[in-house]
Order: C-alpha cells, then structure tokens, then sequence
C-alpha cells in the first residue's frame, strides 16, 4: 500500500511540474504557472514522507489536522468546479438588445487566444442577431500596448461588424469593472448577455447579478483544452477571493 502511495504522489508530483513548465512556457501574461510548480514540490514532499516512513514520527493531532484540510479542500473545491463547469453549457438568449464581451491580454499583432475565442463567439452571435449592440470592455494593463477594448473593436471591425453596433468600454482592469463600467451603456430594462470563455463564466455572472444585472445570461466562448486545467484551477482561487471579500464587506 505504502508503494502504491509512493507512487502516485511521485506521478502527480511530476504532472504538476510539467504541467507548471507548459504554462510558463506559453507566456500568458501570468505568473500562476507558479501554483503549478509549488504543487509539484509538495506532491513531492509527500511522496519523500511516505519513502522515510515519516509519517508515524508526527504527532497524531498534526496528521488529523492534515487530514481534515485536505478532506475540506478536496470537498471545496469539488463544489466550486462543479459551478463552474455548469458554465460551459450556457448558451445566451436569441435577440438581446447588448452582450458585453469581457477583455482579455491584447498583444501588438492582435487578441491573446484567450480573447479571440471571446471574440469569435461575439462575432457569431452578432452575425445570427443583427439588431444586437456590442459593449466591448477591457482597459490597458501594464503589459499591454494599448486598451483591450480598443483591440477587441478593431478586431470585430476586421471580421466584418458593423462599427455602429460596437460599443468601447476601456477604463476597466477587473472582470468586477467590466460589468460596472459596461452597465452606463445599457438602456433601462435592456436584455443583455456576458460572452467569457467556458470556464470564466460562472464567476462572471455571479458579479453580474451584484452589480443588478440578475438578469443577465452567459454566452460561453470555448477555450484551449490545453490550458483547460490551468484555468480550472485559476478559478478555483479567483472564487475563493471573491467569497471571501464578499463576507468581509
């Protein structure tokens, strides 16, 4: 059994770490390939406990404390991801008067992948319900060569939308602002969409009800099953955050 446990956190151990090495690789404008990498070690440092046979030299009040945050976090997070994969399958309403699409990293040449699937989904949707307005939100981050919002329009523009039905919001650095800023645009009682990749979009209209837009529905752009993982767990810490400022306003 002590083999078998070896094993499988050597096995995880090094997943996360490859895994961490891909992300980092892949230049996405963060630095959570980090997470990855920390994760990798500790699966490591467990797999060394087991191979020492250390775990009966700790006190047993320490082994129950262990197990119980892993017994918690295993079933947190279960919860969590079970919200967030119930996004992939939102599918919007036909003919609302505006969807927002959230920004993305912008680059020199064009939308990060992230964005362009945001995009591309705009793009179809807009072409499907032609007297649907387009809020386009996103602000110049420091490693940005100008707004996302402005790169968003030209890149509908490009793909053939009317210029007339896109709307700029370029002020905002948060999903949280994305959808405050977006809001001055919206008439009174207008139906509206929030089009974000499959796994931003629980989150997404959870801050959309705070900001009084209960109403509002997802669209789900795909994402890149590559970084799928990555994401997931991104989301994972992002809700955590947002749970936890929630309860301390």
């Amino acid at each position: 059994m002590k083999t078998v446990v070896f094993y499988l956190w050597s096995v995880l151990a090094a997943l996360c770490l490859l895994y961490g090495i891909i992300v980092a690789r892949a230049g996405s404008g963060t630095g959570f390939f980090v997470v990855w990498i920390g994760l990798g070690v500790m699966f490591a440092g467990f797999a060394v406990v087991v191979k020492l046979h250390l775990w009966k030299a700790i006190p047993e009040w320490m082994q129950n404390c262990f197990i119980g945050i892993v017994v918690v976090g295993i079933a947190l997070f279960l919860i969590i991801e079970k919200g967030v994969v119930s996004g992939f399958f939102e599918e919007g309403q036909d003919n609302l008067d505006y969807i927002i699409v959230l920004g993305a990293q912008v680059r020199e040449n064009g939308p990060s992948v992230v964005l362009k699937y945001r995009l591309d989904r705009a793009i179809d949707y807009l072409e499907e319900n032609p007297d649907t307005k387009c809020i386009v939100s996103g602000g110049q981050g420091a490693n940005e060569p100008f707004a996302e919002a402005v790169g968003m329009a030209d890149y509908l523009i490009k793909n053939g939308i009317d210029e007339k039905r896109i709307l700029v919001e370029a002020e905002s650095r948060t999903t949280e602002e994305n959808i405050k800023n977006s809001k001055t645009f919206l008439e009174e009682d207008a139906s509206v969409g929030i089009i974000t990749n499959d796994f931003h979009v629980f989150r997404a209209l959870q801050m959309a009800g705070e900001q009084g837009l209960s109403e509002a529905c997802g669209i789900a752009a795909d994402s890149s099953k590559l970084y799928l993982p990555n994401n997931m767990l991104r989301e994972f810490f992002a809700e955590i955050k947002h749970l936890v400022r929630l309860a301390v306003r």
